[in-house]
């Protein structure tokens, strides 16, 4: 049996797709040989049937059979031979499509051949003459997919107007009339729309958890909502509850003390009764022994005694009347209601102040917009009367007719509070205008004219609308809140110390930003000269 020189090289038992020692060699109808494993595997990926040495294409598929001389042959060498094992191809690599045991990482891939090499079956390429003028390009995955099914070229156009891969022969037939540009250009027009999707998707995620959020947030205010309105009804509820009570022990103590009047009544007639019964009896007894005398000088004596009886009433009639509890209930009732009422309307009013409380915004008073008599603190949150006016340059925000100034903060939506201290002031406005308010003339304030205040005016507090409408003054009035919800066009007054609602304005239109308002009025022969002071919010439970 022939034996294989060690000296020949391990070039003469490799195969050329595996560059390993042959194993089950088969040689092909051009006389090329390869392993039966390697070139079968090699076979199943391509369209047509060629030799990958020298390219010769096969109309079918050759029968093959093992080339026993060369098996023996190789089978010796094997035991001398090896080939060095190289590191194996990483997950995100192109694979080496020729290796048959463990895959290594492709270098290049072959645009004739369709096979994608590694470093070590790429050296047929680089070194046989007809496969160097074959197209070497970076590793490409799936390289089969890349190949135009009816032409079996490489597909390396687009056309735009069946958006479908095309290969140069395609623009020759059916897409001879259809604009088609690079796959690269393609790519980087579609990479753009790509890159601006994604940042259209990534903007809609983003709304998306925007609007998650704030329906979190909504539950969450919701929740805190519903504790506070339990806590609020438990409160106001309990407060009636104990005015019930009240009521129902005055009612049962006034029902008492007439039944204890009636009882004493008739207990001292009782006493007086037994007591004239007892008188008679005594009376009766004389006579009745007086009666029974013979002696009549003994008898008439005795019987003038008689002549005056014991003092006692008419007693035809019984003079204890029940007592009459017809109108005690209703009368009860009665006040009860008017109990009731006055406690629901403090409680009313003192669970609204508190939630009005919480929309308080800090307030600056703004020397832009300050009459020329009045001063402001350097805090910007007390205004008094100065008594004179003072030389300001010309500035259109300047409020020039009233004594009046504005905040530097201006609101338009949503809902805002804040309060002011008028303790030991006789005459002053308060409330909000809007941006557009005419501030050099005198027009009357009123909402139609861009104002919503209250006036303190000749023990009187005044509304000015159009007409006025006018409120009782509370001589202990120390402290005003003012709130104001824009989106529902409401703006309301509250006696903070005594926490009660003084007065709402209802279908208030708003145009533009409101600024909060502060009129401390003239200083007139020492009086009304304290400050408005904004002051901040301070909570009772």
């Amino acid at each position: 049996m022939a034996s294989a020189n060690a000296s020949w090289s391990e070039e003469n038992f490799s195969c050329s797709i595996c560059l390993d020692v042959f194993s089950s060699p088969v040689s092909t109808p051009c006389g090329h040989n390869f392993c039966r494993t390697c070139i079968t595997k090699f076979w199943d990926k391509q369209v047509q049937y060629k030799c990958p040495v020298c390219n010769e294409h096969f109309h079918t598929r050759p029968d093959l059979r093992v080339n026993i001389l060369l098996s023996e042959l190789a089978s010796q060498f094997r035991t001398t031979v090896r080939v060095k094992e190289q590191p194996c191809v990483e997950s995100s690599e192109v694979p080496c499509d020729v290796c048959t045991g463990t895959q290594l990482k492709a270098v290049k891939s072959c645009l004739v051949c369709f096979v994608s090499f590694c470093q070590t079956h790429l050296e047929p390429h680089q070194r046989i003459a007809v496969l160097k003028k074959h197209r070497l390009v970076e590793p490409m995955d799936r390289l089969e997919d890349r190949l135009c099914k009816k032409h079996d070229r490489l597909l390396e156009l687009f056309c735009k107007t069946e958006f479908l891969c095309v290969c140069q022969s395609c623009t020759e037939g059916d897409h001879r009339s259809h604009p088609v540009v690079p796959l690269k250009e393609e790519y980087e027009v579609k990479m753009a729309q790509l890159g601006k999707m994604e940042a259209e998707v990534q903007q809609m995620i983003h709304e998306r958890q925007n609007n998650i959020q704030e329906i979190k947030d909504t539950v969450k205010r919701s929740k805190a909502d519903a504790d506070r309105e339990i806590a609020d009804g438990v409160q106001v509820l309990t407060a009636l509850m104990r005015s019930i009570e009240e009521c129902q022990d005055d009612l049962n103590q006034m029902v008492k003390e007439r039944l204890k009047s009636t009882e004493k009544q008739a207990e001292d007639l009782i006493k007086e009764l037994e007591q004239e019964i007892e008188d008679l009896t005594n009376r009766g007894s004389e006579v009745k022994q007086l009666s029974h005398t013979k002696d009549h000088l003994h008898f008439l004596q005795a019987f003038r005694s008689l002549k005056d009886p014991p003092p006692t009433r008419d007693r035809t009639t019984v003079e204890v009347r029940p007592p009459s509890y017809v109108g005690t209930l209703r009368r009860s009732l009665d006040q009860l209601e008017e109990t009731l009422n006055m406690e629901m309307k403090k409680l009313r009013d003192d669970v609204e102040l508190k939630r009005v409380q919480q929309y308080e915004v800090d307030v600056t008073l703004d020397p832009d917009t300050a009459h020329p008599r009045l001063i402001l603190s350097e805090d910007g949150k007390q205004v008094h009367d100065g008594g004179v006016a003072t030389k300001l340059t010309n500035n259109p925000q300047r409020c020039t007719y009233y004594i009046c100034v504005l905040t530097r903060q201006s609101f338009s939506s949503g809902r805002f509070y804040f309060e002011v201290q008028v303790k030991d002031k006789t005459v002053w406005y308060l409330g909000v205008a809007s941006a557009s308010i005419n501030r050099k003339d005198g027009i009357k304030w009123t909402p139609k004219t861009g104002y919503w205040t209250l006036q303190n005016e000749n023990c009187w507090l005044v509304f000015k609308g159009n007409p006025d409408v006018c409120l009782p003054l509370r001589a202990e009035l120390q402290k005003v809140g003012v709130f104001v919800d824009y989106d529902e066009g409401l703006v309301s007054f509250y006696d903070v110390e005594a926490r009660v609602h003084l007065y709402s304005a209802t279908g208030c239109t708003f145009r533009g930003p409101l600024y909060p308002l502060l009129s401390p009025w003239l200083t007139e022969d020492g009086k009304n000269s304290a400050p408005l002071i904004i002051s901040p919010v301070n909570q009772t439970d």
